[in-house]
């Protein structure tokens, strides 16, 4: 027989929802009148006019970041440098966290190279020598220095490391059994019950390479090898009055720096927005084996 609820247990979930509904407006609040800046006019988003809806609708700032050229020269570079990076960065990853999850019976020199990682992870040199050592190998305006300069990030190979770890030994031992390598067992059996924290890592190295522009500022000395958001950090509004015509004189009247910056948030959050809901599913079933327990 099935009981009613308490009262009780009805006040404890309205509260709970109440709850959960203030911390979803309290993070997309921000992003909405971010954008409603974006898309309001000069002289409103200057008086401080701009609340919860556009003021004096305009598309001046996206009309002036979309029609540079340089604009999608940044933005053919970062979409480049995401695909590469990410394919680098996942490959290196996999090679390294698979030898690194094994005993030390299984890879005698296990600990050794864990705490090399670890140094690796804590300490580093600092931006000079890095510098130094990305120029003496040729990395200065190139799409290789833009990828390798972020390319085996330690926090997620210990991740994927320690997710392996947890993958039952039984797998592999039926593996051998049937004749499987080492190879084969990592493409055929680690790698695809290893879905879950693979797509995190994924989403966390192409946010990654497509926030990142300190690298693109310090690694490019000319515009034209710019990731997208290195170019846009240094966008700024100029108006140039000596050839335009009124209509065009009208248009950038209505254009400010800080709509232009807030167009530039909305451009950086595109990518995020169009991969999450791929990815979605392994955030919200957690990680799954999908395989027999030991």
């Amino acid at each position: 027989m099935v009981q009613g609820r308490s009262f009780g247990r009805k006040l404890f979930l309205g509260i709970n929802i109440v709850v959960l509904c203030l911390l979803v407006l309290s993070c997309l609040l921000p992003l909405w009148y971010t954008l409603c800046i974006s898309l309001s006019g000069k002289a409103a988003v200057a008086g401080g006019r701009v609340s919860l809806w556009p003021v004096d609708f305009t598309l001046s700032s996206y009309e002036a970041i979309v029609k540079d050229m340089g604009f999608l020269r940044s933005a053919g570079i970062s979409a480049g440098r995401v695909i590469l990076g990410t394919g680098f960065s996942l490959t290196v990853i996999l090679l390294m966290a698979y030898p690194l999850s094994k005993s030390v019976r299984e890879f005698r020199y296990r600990n050794l190279f864990m705490w090399v990682l670890i140094f690796c992870y804590l300490f580093n040199g600092g931006l000079i020598p890095w510098y130094i050592a990305m120029k003496n190998y040729g990395m200065i305006n190139t799409m290789q220095g833009l990828v390798l300069a972020g390319g085996v990030p330690v926090f997620n190979v210990i991740l994927v490391m320690n997710f392996f770890r947890n993958i039952p030994k039984s797998l592999e031992e039926a593996a051998i059994v049937d004749g499987a390598g080492a190879w084969m067992i990592l493409l055929r059996i680690v790698i695809p019950v290893s879905k879950p924290v693979i797509a995190t890592v994924t989403l966390f190295t192409v946010v990654n390479y497509w926030n990142e522009f300190f690298q693109g500022l310090v690694l490019s000395t000319t515009e034209k090898m710019y990731p997208l958001q290195t170019y846009i950090q240094q966008m700024v509004v100029t108006l140039n009055m000596t050839n335009m015509t009124l209509e065009q004189y009208q248009k950038a009247s209505q254009l400010s720096n800080q709509g232009l910056n807030a167009a530039k948030i909305f451009v950086a959050l595109v990518p995020v927005l169009a991969i999450y809901p791929f990815l979605q599913k392994y955030f919200i079933t957690g990680i799954t084996l999908g395989a027999v327990k030991e």
